[in-house]
């Protein structure tokens, strides 16, 4: 065979009488042919590079059927058909049934253009268009699919409104439902297209996608065929019938209810069906229907039967009540006493349904119960107004013979009527009180409550209870006490004198102050006569060690001997003082932040020592850190106090457990409430004899001790008592006879603390001797400010000496005048330290300023609010070295 003869495709393509379209993947016309091109009047310059739509008139509504058969089309590599059934011109669009996409492949072998063919046929597009009228005035939902891939040729609108807008035509039931997979749906199109046989369900379930409940549809699979009779496709029919089943189930439950509330209530039910003669009057009743109760109270299961089968005596007024009201369908509602059955009945009945069937429902409540009762309340009723008018004839002697005033009157305070006893205790009559206001005789000073009180009863209040001295005739004035409630636009009152009583609770706060004014100078008189027998001892050896070192010929070594008597004696008198006012909670404390049981450690060396080698200390603390905010010294100290008081308790041999427990609760000590928030617990157990029962409420006593003469001040308890308060904690003891004593100390948790890292501690080792450092002494009192100075002028610092705060803050001025550090007493009149150093600190913030208290209350309730402090009685080494330490911390601070 010779080789065909060249040809020219362009050629072929552009005299091929059926309408082309070259388009690219994206739906852009590349070439239309002539038959195309004359089919709707436009020129090939008009059409290329134009998207679809617009390159065609008419055809935008099929512009997305298009696009989706160009896509797979170009993704399968096949050609895709897809139905039309839209607008358009001519031959080409609008009496167009179906247009295919053919994939063009380039020499690399991928898709690069799609020819776009309509295929004509008018018949078959009025065929269609009827079929399509025909299927969308269906009242149910239709669709055509074709082949066994089950593609939509075919929906109704009535199809869309019950299963929503999606790409239908041209996509497989699985493409355009993914919702319906594992519902069963795929596999009976399947079926119905393998088999040939029709499938049909009524209220089948179908659950679409977006909706929380399934649908019920009535569903028809049909199959369809070509001529030869082999399967093209499946048409689907059915209806919406999701509101039928849900009335149908709405229904049943109802019926449903209705039948187990009819069986389950105590009243009887029947439905009766009439018997009339000629004349419309009734002359039987069937018993159609009838609950369990009806069966009760009648006595026998009567459902079916005629009345006239089982109560043939029943009286005429039941038929002519049940007959009008059958004839009628005016419903009745009467009570009457059966004589068939001797009981009282409340009886209901109304037609039911088609008037001509002679439907009767009868409601019977048995109320026989109630009609005793009603009969004995009847009875009842008689004997109890003769009983009313007895207690009436006694509530009016009541009135008239009690001593306790009562009275009538308006919310507004009006007096309606009163018993005779108010004129026996206030002389006024009768006449003389009714219709005036209760208040015109209180007492001044007791009328804003007075009217408060009346106010409520005013505005609806329950009661009211308020005590009024109120004027007597002669002047005087009486105590009375009202309880008084509002009925029916009426106060009621009951009043009593309570004048005695009130005489009498007067004597008695007067004798109770009395007696606490007694006990107070007791317990002053028992605190300053041990105050005074220590210092007293101490004074007596300051005094003796003086006389002795006024003496030109003492020995150096005794000179020694009686200086360090005077120290170690002002030492013992400062630890009295401190242990005082930590009693009374004055003591200004230095508080920081420190783990417990860390120092408990710490200290329980020297608690060890302290106690002795006959006694065994035992520590335990838990592993994890537990956090307090406290002074230091005085814990460490109020540690040593209670261990030297079980080491005297034990008489120096036993046993002394120290424990520490975080994060407990405190609980009620002493009659004070208890705290829920985290404490943390310090024990001290001992082996001793424990306290006796009437000591152990006053150990924490000052000066309150059960050891001989000599061997306890009775303040180291005491001590303890008062910086529990004073931390914001208690202190708790337990004991019995022969058991021994534990006495816990709680105080507050705190957060940890913050490392500082100023390295004021690197300072503790400095000397006191200054070096020309420049100090300002604010002190009021005139020896203490001498004795100050001199002090350091010896220890060779430079010093000025202001008498006060508002002479300090003179002479320091704007800039501080070239002071290093200003030392100043808490206490002075005017201004005092501490509102001097704040002042301080906001005008010259690198001043240091150091505070010295032998006592302030300012202090006592707080710490020292940042600033240096300094106990007195202080020592010249102390002095120097607190003022060395914030000199140089000034120096830092101090702007360059």
């Amino acid at each position: 065979m010779s080789a065909p003869p060249d040809l020219d495709y362009r050629s072929l393509f552009d005299a091929a009488p059926e309408p082309c379209l070259v388009l690219d993947p994206q739906g852009r016309v590349l070439t239309a042919n002539r038959a195309y091109r004359d089919g709707i009047g436009r020129g090939l310059d008009d059409l290329v590079g134009r998207p679809f739509a617009e390159a065609v008139p008419g055809t935008a509504d099929l512009a997305g059927p298009v696009r989706a058969s160009i896509a797979r089309a170009v993704a399968s590599g096949r050609p895709d058909t897809v139905a039309l059934a839209g607008a358009g011109q001519g031959a080409l669009a609008g009496e167009s049934r179906s247009v295919t996409h053919v994939p063009v492949r380039d020499a690399s072998g991928a898709v690069a253009a799609v020819l776009h063919h309509p295929v004509a046929g008018a018949p078959q597009q009025e065929a269609h268009q009827r079929r399509e009228q025909i299927f969308q005035q269906m009242p149910g939902f239709v669709a055509v699919l074709r082949g066994p891939a089950h593609v939509f040729d075919y929906v109704n609108d009535a199809y869309v409104t019950i299963a929503g807008e999606r790409d239908y035509l041209g996509r497989t039931v699985r493409e355009a439902f993914p919702d319906l997979a594992g519902q069963g749906f795929y596999e009976l199109l399947d079926a119905v297209y393998r088999t040939g046989q029709p499938f049909a369900a009524r209220a089948m379930p179908i659950l679409l996608a977006g909706e929380e409940a399934a649908r019920a549809i009535d569903l028809l699979y049909q199959p369809l065929r070509d001529g030869t009779g082999a399967i093209t496709g499946i048409f689907v029919g059915g209806y919406d019938v999701t509101e039928q089943v849900r009335s149908q189930a709405a229904l049943r439950d109802s019926e449903e209810r209705y039948r187990t509330l009819l069986e389950s209530i105590d009243v009887g039910f029947c439905i009766l069906e009439m018997r009339f003669d000629g004349e419309n009057r009734a002359v039987d009743y069937r018993i159609a229907e009838a609950n369990p109760a009806f069966a009760r109270q009648t006595g026998a299961d009567v459902a079916g039967l005629w009345v006239s089968e089982f109560a043939p005596d029943l009286e005429r007024h039941w038929f002519d009540t049940y007959g009008r009201v059958a004839l009628t369908g005016e419903p009745v509602h009467f009570e009457n006493q059966a004589d068939v059955f001797g009981r009282w009945f409340d009886v209901r009945a109304l037609r039911i349904g088609d008037p001509a069937q002679a439907r009767v429902a009868v409601f019977f409540s048995d109320i026989s119960e109630r009609k005793r009762m009603e009969e004995a309340l009847r009875i009842l009723n008689a004997s109890l107004e003769g009983q009313v008018a007895e207690r009436t004839a006694e509530r009016d002697q009541i009135w008239r013979a009690s001593t306790d005033l009562f009275c009538v009157a308006t919310p507004e305070g009006q007096l309606l009527s009163l018993n005779p006893a108010w004129t026996a205790l206030l002389g006024w009559s009768e006449s003389e009180l009714v219709g005036r206001s209760f208040l015109d005789f209180v007492h001044l000073d007791d009328r804003p409550a007075t009217m408060a009180a009346a106010a409520g009863l005013a505005r609806g209040e329950a009661q009211a209870n308020f005590e009024t001295r109120t004027r007597h005739r002669d002047g005087s004035h009486r105590w009375l006490s009202w309880n008084a409630v509002p009925r029916d636009g009426r106060v009621y009152a009951t009043v009593r004198d309570v004048t005695a009583v009130k005489a009498q609770a007067a004597a008695l706060a007067q004798a109770e102050e009395a007696l606490r004014q007694s006990q107070k100078m007791e317990a002053v008189g028992q605190l300053t006569g041990g105050v005074a027998h220590d210092f007293n001892n101490l004074l007596t050896i300051i005094r003796s060690s003086v006389d002795f070192l006024r003496r030109p010929e003492l020995p150096e070594a005794r000179k020694r001997r009686y200086l360090d008597a005077v120290s170690d004696t002002v030492d013992r008198a400062a630890r009295l003082t401190g242990q005082l006012l930590a009693f009374a909670r004055r003591q200004a404390l230095l508080p920081a932040v420190f783990d417990v049981g860390e120092k408990v450690r710490g200290v329980a060396d020297m608690i060890d020592t302290v106690t002795g080698a006959r006694v065994r200390v035992v520590v335990t603390v838990p592993d994890r850190p537990c956090f307090v905010r406290a002074d230091l010294s005085q814990f460490e100290t109020a540690l040593i106090n209670m261990a030297v008081n079980a080491r005297d308790a034990m008489e120096g041999e036993g046993t002394l457990t120290l424990a520490v427990a975080c994060g407990t609760a405190m609980p009620p000590i002493r009659g004070h409430a208890g705290s829920q928030n985290a404490f943390a617990a310090i024990s001290l157990t001992d082996s001793g004899p424990g306290v006796p029962p009437d000591l152990i409420g006053r150990i924490f006593e000052p000066f309150f001790t059960t050891k001989e003469v000599g061997r306890g001040t009775g303040l180291g308890l005491s001590q303890v008592f008062g910086f529990a308060k004073q931390s914001g904690g208690d202190v708790d003891v337990t004991s019995g006879p022969g058991r021994g004593a534990a006495f816990t100390l709680y105080l507050p948790e705190a957060p940890a603390a913050a490392e500082d890292g100023d390295g004021a501690g690197a300072d503790l080792g400095a000397s006191p001797i200054g070096a020309g450092e420049r100090v300002l002494v604010v002190e009021d009192n005139i020896e203490v400010g001498r004795f100050c100075t001199q002090i350091l002028h010896d220890l060779g610092y430079r010093t000025a000496w202001a008498t006060n705060a508002e002479e300090a803050l003179a002479r320091l001025g704007a800039d501080g005048a070239g002071f290093d550090v200003v030392f100043s007493d808490v206490v002075m009149p005017g201004m005092g330290g501490l509102a001097l150093a704040r002042e301080l600190r906001r005008r010259l913030p690198h001043l240091p300023v150091v505070l010295a208290s032998g006592y302030s209350h300012v202090l006592a309730q707080d710490d020292a609010h940042g600033f240096e402090l300094l106990h007195k009685p202080y020592s010249a080494e102390q002095l120097g070295l607190i003022l060395r330490r914030a000199a140089r911390q000034g120096a830092r601070r101090r702007p360059v």
